[in-house]
């Protein structure tokens, strides 16, 4: 049955913008008084209000009674979020002045959340993920990317990748699984870093591909984890079984940025340490650069430089890297508008990165409102879609919709 939405005060539906390169607010579409027709969780119509009330008669009206902004739901493109037991104890650490590579050497980090998450069995990290998925969704985050990489094993990696798999049935929000088994060497492994890739490509990777898991497979390239050789080789291996590549680059160090480029990765992912030479490799391939502005407020770090990126000609889209260690906070609207702040983007360079250029990163068909699309909305109790930024992601929105349907 059809469904009509609205009236909005304003719809953004971010349609007819440019997947690359800098944006000004000017450019944004906007449509006042707007209402959408939804009919099997896709967009029929987008319009005004009234008119597409007088030709759909027999619709079923969800009626918006007070002054509100609609826009497409978020889509955060990288996170951790299916993890067991937490890393306070690290964060205190961190803000008592120790590195990110000093706590790790002394038994934090990473390899923690790995002995945390090994511990938990499948049923308690599926309802974990659940909780956090719709901690997301309720913040109108529609589509969460969620890797694995804290098993580092065939066995718990396995776990991982069906604990996310059986969450999605169980809740609203769309997850894409990807595999980080390439997150580090574990500590419990008799081999070297180019045996353990060896092993995730010959033992892990096929089963996946047999369960149908996930087709993305990700690597961590940097001095603590995978070192550029050996994750152009395990990434090449990996294109070659037929999965999607992403890269965590140039997060400390640069050199992951072009080996992202070179394997031609959908995404490379952090970013803080890039310099010319990586933007401007960034900027002339279509390997998206996905921004992570909660590791960077974790860390007490310096953002990416998304303006140079932007400027340059480059995909970006942000997210929020939600996970234990690093960027704990996960709010993905908080982190956008604070480096958007420091970095000077302008409201519709956020909300593309946010929407149909964090899309991209991941290879789907979401991110805006338009004829045919996914009806994954969610609406602000404002007049003036600025405001949604002015507010530094205290105002959150209303309502949220996913495939056109409300989520309570």
């Amino acid at each position: 049955m059809k469904k009509l939405i609205g009236p909005f005060i304003h719809i953004i539906p971010l349609t007819g913008l440019p997947l690359k390169g800098a944006l000004k607010d000017e450019q944004l579409h906007i449509i006042p008084n707007g209402g959408v027709l939804v009919e099997g969780g896709l967009i029929l119509a987008i319009g005004d209000f009234k008119e597409l009330r007088k030709a759909n008669a027999s619709a079923q009206i969800e009626e918006i009674t007070s002054p509100q902004v609609l826009l497409p739901g978020f889509i955060d493109c990288h996170t951790h979020i299916c993890f067991g037991g937490n890393r306070a104890k690290d964060y205190a650490m961190r803000i008592a002045g120790k590195t990110y590579l000093e706590i790790a050497k002394s038994g934090g980090g990473i390899w923690d959340t790995v002995t945390q998450t090994r511990a938990a069995d499948e049923v308690a990290l599926v309802q974990s993920l659940v909780q956090r998925a719709n901690r997301h969704l309720a913040d109108g985050v529609t589509a969460i990317e969620v890797k694995s990489g804290y098993g580092l094993s065939v066995e718990e990696e396995l776990k991982q990748l069906r604990a996310i798999k059986n969450a999605s049935a169980q809740t609203k929000a769309r997850l894409i699984p990807t595999c980080l088994a390439a997150h580090m060497v574990p500590k419990d492994f008799n081999g070297s870093q180019a045996e353990y890739l060896a092993y995730v490509v010959n033992d892990l990777l096929p089963i996946i591909k047999q369960e149908n898991l996930t087709n993305r497979v990700d690597i961590f390239i940097e001095q603590s984890a995978m070192d550029t050789k050996n994750a152009l080789v395990y990434l090449n291996k990996a294109n070659q079984l037929g999965f999607d590549i992403t890269a965590h680059a140039d997060q400390f160090t640069t050199g992951g940025s072009a080996v992202a480029v070179e394997v031609g990765a959908v995404s490379a992912d952090h970013l803080e340490a890039s310099g010319e030479n990586e933007i401007g490799l960034l900027a002339s391939s279509n390997t998206v650069a996905v921004t992570l502005p909660g590791a960077s407020l974790g860390l007490g770090m310096p953002y990416a430089p998304a303006r140079k990126l932007l400027d340059s000609g480059a995909c970006l889209a942000i997210a929020s890297d939600w996970n234990p260690g690093s960027a704990p906070m996960g709010d993905l609207l908080i982190q956008a508008a604070v480096m958007s702040a420091s970095e000077k983007l302008s409201v519709a360079e956020v909300f593309a990165g946010l929407t149909f250029r964090a899309a991209s990163a991941l290879k789907i068909e979401y991110g805006i409102l338009g004829l045919g699309m996914p009806a994954d909305m969610q609406a602000y109790l404002c007049a003036d879609y600025r405001e949604i930024l002015y507010y530094q992601g205290k105002l959150k929105p209303n309502l949220v919709w996913v495939a056109g349907n409300s989520h309570v």
